[in-house]
């Protein structure tokens, strides 16, 4: 499979549903999604997340700004079935077709070859059991069943919501790897997830919205490098360690239930400084840089919900 270069854009994005006033559910929300890298798509429950997709996917008209795939709005691409691929949810399928079946029938309606319908099955982990019918599928299952069904366009860009709920380990792993060498073929990869500590290795870059505006946005390094990291520190001298290090301007000092000093604001090598010339002895001295749950959790607290 080979990709083309097609980026995806939000531009001044805004929805809201209703009349007058209504619900405002994404307010001027702008980034871009470039081929190549996996962009992880993130916000609490009710931030505008899947508003967003549906309007990058034609499903929901913006009440102002562009969603755009490769510079044309959705509903104006020649070809969609062939440019993008969507997993919005794992339960649109009858219960008594086969996934070869249900993949036969998209295939069909999009003049698909019926050979790619064998490829996709076995490029998810189905092929095995493409015969057996969806209603026995277990959640992960149905999962794998619904990449299957984005992929079988080979498509540019992949758009997915939640694509590792219902997965096992190992399939969380097995995702973790496709979705990365898919991206490596020149693919644009979206990727909206609550499964924080599986997109932090996953991801290349990240979009971070809340109450439907923008947040953060960048890539994932630059994401955890802007934060202050905690230093944790132990000593048998930890109260005037402590009485001194809290003594420096813009450094805050608090202690953990073990006893633990936990200190932002001043890196390990000036703690380490500090307490060579004070002659207090340590026991461990180390930064803790903040992963992408605690980094997620200080840019979205306070969280009141949109729609």
């Amino acid at each position: 499979m080979t990709g083309n270069s097609v980026a995806l854009e939000v531009r001044s994005l805004t929805k809201v549903f209703g009349r007058g006033e209504g619900v405002r559910a994404v307010s001027d929300l702008s980034f871009r999604v470039e081929p190549g890298r996996v962009t992880g798509f993130l916000g609490p429950n009710g931030s505008g997340k899947t508003t967003t997709l549906r309007c990058l996917l034609g499903l929901v008209s913006p009440t102002s700004g562009d969603t755009l795939v490769g510079g044309h709005p959705y509903r104006e691409l020649h070809d969609p079935l062939h440019t993008v691929g969507a997993a919005l949810e794992a339960s649109g399928f009858h219960p008594g077709r086969t996934a070869r079946g249900h993949l036969s029938v998209v295939a069909a309606s999009a003049g698909i070859a019926r050979a790619r319908v064998t490829e996709v099955l076995e490029l998810v982990g189905l092929a095995e059991a493409g015969n057996r019918k969806v209603g026995g599928y277990s959640l992960g299952m149905r999962q794998r069943l619904s990449l299957a069904t984005a992929l079988l366009g080979d498509p540019s860009v992949l758009i997915l919501d939640e694509p590792a709920n219902g997965l096992d380990p190992e399939g969380i792993a097995w995702l973790r790897n496709f979705l990365r060498s898919l991206a490596a073929e020149g693919r644009t990869v979206l990727v909206s997830s609550h499964v924080l500590s599986e997109v932090q290795l996953t991801v290349d870059d990240v979009v971070i919205i809340r109450k439907g505006e923008l947040v953060s946005y960048g890539s994932l390094s630059s994401l955890s490098s802007g934060m202050n990291a905690t230093v944790i520190v132990r000593s048998p001298d930890s109260i005037r360690l402590a009485e001194s290090i809290g003594q420096q301007a813009s450094v805050t000092v608090t202690t953990d239930t073990t006893g633990a000093l936990l200190v932002t604001g001043m890196s390990a090598a000036e703690i380490g400084a500090l307490a060579f010339a004070q002659n207090v002895m340590l026991h461990e001295l180390h930064a803790q840089e903040h992963d992408l749950e605690a980094v997620f959790l200080e840019l979205t607290s306070s969280e009141g919900g949109a729609a």
